[in-house]
């Protein structure tokens, strides 16, 4: 069954998911680098690893806790490198002023937060940009 306009529905939708994702890592970019320039750091470890139910995935959660200055454990999940299990110490940079909304691990021995970031805004932007580009070409300048 083919429904009229179907196709310009998910490319509306494809736009907006990458869109969406892509606004998210910029703006995690921006803390993280900001984080990394002024922040306090600090020692943590990896407290917990979530995978994928059933194994279904190698997609994994790295979740890790670290106290700030006043004594506050703060627990926040942030990407990492498949070797980081369970136990690993890490260090940690956050904003005093926000430590579960700024944390970040850094120095990890993998891919730094800041390209991490950035490699996520540009893959999720460039994918936005191409859906938007196909979704003009469909609609105004030589679909069927």
């Amino acid at each position: 069954m083919h429904v009229p306009g179907g196709g310009y529905v998910v490319l509306v939708l494809l736009i907006a998911l990458f869109g969406a994702i892509a606004v998210r890592y910029a703006r995690r970019l921006v803390t993280v680098a900001r984080v990394l320039r002024r922040g306090v750091r600090t020692s943590g470890e990896c407290v917990r690893v979530e995978s994928e139910p059933y194994n279904r995935s190698d997609a994994t959660r790295h979740f890790f806790a670290f106290r700030t200055t006043d004594g506050t454990q703060v627990e926040f999940e942030d990407l990492a490198g498949r070797s980081t299990d369970e136990g690993t110490p890490v260090t940690v940079t956050y904003d005093p002023l926000d430590p579960q909304g700024t944390a970040t691990v850094a120095g990890r021995g993998s891919w730094s937060p800041v390209l991490q970031s950035l490699a996520l805004t540009t893959g999720c932007g460039l994918a936005a940009l191409g859906f938007t580009i196909l979704l003009c070409h469909e609609a105004f300048g030589g679909g069927r």
